[in-house]
């Protein structure tokens, strides 16, 4: 395909908000269409799975997702970043080992763990430490529990799924995946499928972030990780692309997103850190002009924007961001603002409102 001609990033930036923000629709068909929804244990007012569909399912509550998730045709798992993907899309990922390979003393604890629960069936970890007290170890620069490593590592390697959450904890059961094609072309395909839906999420995506996420896809799929490689070398075959001031562009093709007609609604949004929207930073930052971060991590006394701010969205414009708490059963909110504040009555409507929606999510 060869490339398409540009005027703007103004019309990138329509089509990347109207693609994403889509019609407000049942959780089952907003799952589907996304594709992948990140997860973060943080509530701050509420986690970011639920934020995100707050925006794309009708009378969305939080928690609702936890809820439904036995009922629901979807599976928690490691994608690229973790978070909840159809069923369907879960052979792809599989089989896979960890980038780290557990030693031999590891491994049998891991058979030991993976029978106990074949055994027992839905288990808490809680259920697995008390039985057999495996201690502690080292990693990423903490003291972590073994029995939790070793639950995290089986549901990574496709032997054990979440069955639920019991008050956020995962409560497992073992699982096991028909066997793959192997051949070549099986293989690039389903690297293929795999790229294709983080573009369906992420479009349009300017060229050093499609290589960011074939990279972050290589950690989620390293038995692919030729294959993502081979795939990414001929993405201008395989998506739509254009040069806007002297960048490459890349999304599904068949969508215009050149197109005139790509409505923005007038409502303002408060949007989760991991937002598709906003996820990527490098296009944040070519979108609107400033540099947004996640500064939960970052001592109090650096931060500039506060917590957990959450990048705020009036029509096509991110003015700034919002940083919102519940205290005894209240919604508080504080704003900053990458420039001046809007002066008139339209935007305190569209505060107020947003707010309002914001209490009723979190049902206050």
């Amino acid at each position: 395909m060869s490339p398409l001609k540009a005027s703007s990033l103004w019309q990138l930036r329509r089509y990347a908000i109207a693609r994403s923000l889509f019609k407000a629709t049942s959780l089952p068909r907003a799952l589907a269409r996304l594709g992948f929804v990140q997860a973060d244990p943080m509530r701050a007012p509420a986690r970011a799975q639920d934020l995100i569909l707050a925006q794309r399912v009708k009378d969305y509550r939080a928690g609702e997702l936890e809820r439904r998730y036995p009922r629901l045709a979807i599976e928690e798992a490691f994608f690229f970043n973790y978070g909840f993907l159809p069923r369907k899309t879960l052979a792809l990922l599989y089989p896979r080992e960890a980038p780290r390979a557990w030693d031999a003393r590891m491994q049998a604890r891991a058979q030991e763990v993976l029978g106990f629960v074949r055994q027992h069936g839905p288990t808490h970890p809680k259920d697995v430490q008390a039985h057999f007290d495996h201690g502690r170890i080292k990693r990423w620069g903490g003291d972590l529990n073994v029995s939790t490593h070793l639950l995290e590592g089986l549901h990574y390697r496709g032997l054990l799924r979440v069955a639920r959450r019991e008050a956020g904890a995962r409560v497992y059961q073992a699982t096991e995946h028909p066997p793959q094609d192997n051949s070549p072309e099986a293989r690039l395909a389903r690297a293929g499928h795999l790229l294709d839906m983080v573009v369906q999420l992420y479009a349009p995506l300017p060229a050093p972030s499609l290589g960011y996420l074939c990279g972050l896809l290589r950690y989620g799929v390293p038995q692919l990780a030729a294959e993502m490689r081979q795939v990414q070398e001929h993405a201008k075959s395989r998506y739509a692309h254009a040069q806007v001031d002297g960048l490459l562009w890349f999304w599904p093709q068949g969508e215009k997103a050149m197109a005139a007609r790509n409505p923005v609604d007038d409502r303002l949004r408060f949007l989760a850190p991991f937002d598709p929207v906003v996820w990527d930073r490098r296009r944040f930052q070519l979108f609107w002009g400033w540099e947004y971060k996640l500064e939960a991590y970052v001592p109090a006394h650096k931060r500039r924007m506060g917590h957990y701010a959450m990048p705020m969205l009036w029509g096509e414009q991110i003015l700034g961001w919002a940083n919102l708490k519940v205290v005894d059963g209240r919604l508080q909110h504080e704003l900053g603002f990458a420039g001046p504040r809007p002066r008139g009555n339209a935007f305190q409507l569209a505060l107020d409102e947003a707010l309002q929606q914001m209490q009723e999510f979190l049902e206050l």
